[in-house]
């Protein structure tokens, strides 16, 4: 082994620990991974940035795009609401009906996306038949993920393996090659989630009044105005109590019992009971403030929060959110969202407890929003950051947009499928059509791309630039064929798919595909071997993560609403994900002939 190669394991191996602590964003990791390749001199320059001009790189950016033509036409709303609401009498039926639906959707589209506009149409047709969450949103994740391996637009993953396989000098993937082997992964997973998985899945009810779903009491209490109350007379904005502490009035409650929201310039009056949101040790600063008495343990309920204008909603903070590892405090949130306070944060399956400003904010958080709702649709316009779960979306339906959008779809997929153009191309001339026929506008456009996505791509793709470089995926590619060459291709590619779901269950799907494609293709020419079966089975295997919440950004983004543990996963994803090795060693060799 050369020391070039042992630099290339050294700077894999970092990248993978910061992957799965998730102590650095993924795409922060990428890059470093890509500028420390250049900086020991083991990529050039040209070599270390050549994923930004991959050709998977380039799909996948038009890709979100044209995935959000789709989505502002309002073309799959209706739909949406049609399909799910016919069977919802049904349990069974419904779930059929969801995944099939969730698994069909994400073959052409961005499986974070079928989920997100999916999802709050689910919840609320969980709370209508009194059917638990938790018992919904797993098989809705599970069913994209599915339906996303059926055709080569169906993630990321599966474009960054044919742009890696390109790359090599290989043949890409056609559009509807990985039709056949996704169906049957579909069909398998739609009948196990059926069946055991619909035994495995917990069934833990949430309660329907949003405020019971967390501790407000850690968060809100309400305070009395007595006479010597300095500021009285004055405005919230003007007084010096609300100044100084780090307190938000959401409520005044006169003397008479008159209820009002609170707003900056109202006016504070002796007697006024005031509900206020601030964390515990503000609260205990509090309490010797001169005119102001504390009432503390206070247990509240929707109805007590709310008013004529106010209301309270759940929203779920999106894996690509420009809120991920922010604060509420640095972002400024009060500003940015004018008149929406968040009142509590749950992460996971536990209530944020630290001071609620401070808390750093991961992708699956579910924020507790209070606000009057003429202001919601502008958080609305923003479902790529913040997604409202606690009620149907409000959908707006053209149909002319609508039936120009699917066209163009159409277009850019006979085009590829057809190879009149390649993919890339084909999908970069349709992002142009949409915009020039003013489907959506450049901003539009430039805003639906998810950028941590495309640069995080751009940087790992330097990790098979590297591996091939040095000569360390024909390295691996040699040790793997010599150990387990002897027992036949099938055992070989078994092997792949295993390592390759047991990594990704861990690590970013789109890592571990750039990092084990080169070894795949290198295994493959050591052999004597067709490349074909043994990248499919990296492909399939990437996208396929069940046991963990971290192994898929769907998984994530329903791990809070769908209030899980992380036991949840491994229960009901392990069986699915070896049920998937055995179909995988045995159907990718019919498929894909060595």
């Amino acid at each position: 082994m050369t020391v070039e190669i042992g630099i290339v394991f050294s700077i894999i191996a970092l990248a993978m620990l910061l992957f799965i602590t998730e102590k650095v964003s993924i795409d922060t990791v990428s890059i470093l991974v890509m500028v420390l390749f250049m900086v020991t001199g083991i990529l050039t320059f040209e070599e270390g940035v050549s994923g930004f001009n991959n050709s998977a790189t380039i799909t996948v950016g038009s890709m979100f795009i044209i995935s959000a033509a789709i989505f502002q036409s309002g073309a799959l709303n209706n739909i949406n609401r049609i399909f799910l609401r016919m069977s919802k009498q049904n349990e069974f039926l419904f779930l059929l009906t969801m995944m099939l639906f969730a698994g069909a959707l994400s073959a052409f589209i961005n499986d974070t996306a079928v989920v997100a506009i999916l999802m709050p149409t689910v919840i609320k047709i969980a709370k209508d038949t009194n059917i638990s969450p938790s018992k919904l949103l797993m098989p809705l994740s599970f069913g994209a993920l599915m339906g996303g391996v059926c055709t080569l637009l169906g993630t990321s993953t599966n474009i960054l393996v044919s742009g890696i396989a390109e790359k090599h000098g290989l043949a890409p993937f056609g559009i509807f090659e990985m039709s056949g082997m996704g169906l049957v992964f579909l069909t398998a997973g739609i009948v196990y989630m059926l069946t055991v998985g619909r035994w495995l899945t917990p069934d833990r009810p949430v309660q329907k009044d949003l405020a019971s779903n967390f501790d407000l009491g850690d968060y809100i209490t309400e305070i009395s105005i007595t006479d010597d109350f300095k500021d009285i007379g004055t405005s919230i904005k003007s007084s010096q109590f609300f100044n100084d502490y780090e307190i938000e009035a959401l409520q005044i409650i006169r003397q008479d019992g008159e209820l009002l929201n609170a707003y900056p310039y109202s006016v504070l009056k002796a007697g006024d009971t005031i509900r206020i949101s601030c964390d515990k040790e503000t609260l205990k600063d509090l309490k010797n403030y001169q005119g102001v008495t504390l009432k503390v343990d206070l247990k509240f309920t929707d109805k007590d929060l709310e008013t004529k204008d106010t209301k309270l909603y759940e929203a779920v903070i999106t894996p690509h959110s420009f809120l991920v590892d922010k604060t509420l405090k640095s972002i400024n949130f009060r500003n940015f969202f004018q008149g929406i306070t968040v009142l509590a944060i749950r992460h996971r399956d536990d209530i944020k407890k630290t001071k609620l400003t401070d808390s750093r904010i991961s992708a699956g958080d579910v924020f507790l929003i209070r606000s009057e709702g003429k202001l919601m649709d502008k958080l609305r316009d923003r479902n790529e950051d913040m997604l409202i779960i606690s009620e149907e979306p409000s959908f707006k339906f053209n149909l002319p947009k609508m039936i120009l959008t699917i066209s163009i779809v159409l277009l850019v997929i006979l085009l590829a499928s057809l190879k009149i153009f390649p993919i890339g191309m084909a999908a970069i001339l349709g992002v142009i059509i949409l915009v020039l026929l003013r489907v959506l506008n450049v901003e539009e456009a430039y805003r639906s791309i998810d950028w941590k996505v495309i640069f995080m791509l751009a940087g790992i793709l330097s990790m098979g630039v590297a591996l091939e470089k040095t000569g360390a995926a024909a390295l691996l590619g040699l040790f793997i064929s010599d150990h387990l060459g002897q027992f036949g291709p099938s055992v070989v590619m078994s092997s792949i798919f295993g390592i390759t779901f047991l990594v990704t269950n861990i690590m970013s799907n789109n890592a571990t595909a750039a990092l084990l494609a080169p070894i795949a293709i290198s295994v493959s020419s050591a052999m004597g071997i067709s490349d074909r079966p043994l990248l499919m089975a990296v492909t399939f295997a990437a996208s396929l993560s069940f046991m963990t919440p971290m192994g898929y950004q769907t998984n994530t983004m329903i791990y809070t609403p769908g209030n899980y543990k992380f036991k949840d996963y491994l229960i009901v994803g392990t069986p699915l994900n070896i049920l998937y090795w055995i179909i995988a060693t045995i159907a990718i060799p019919y498929f894909f002939p060595f």
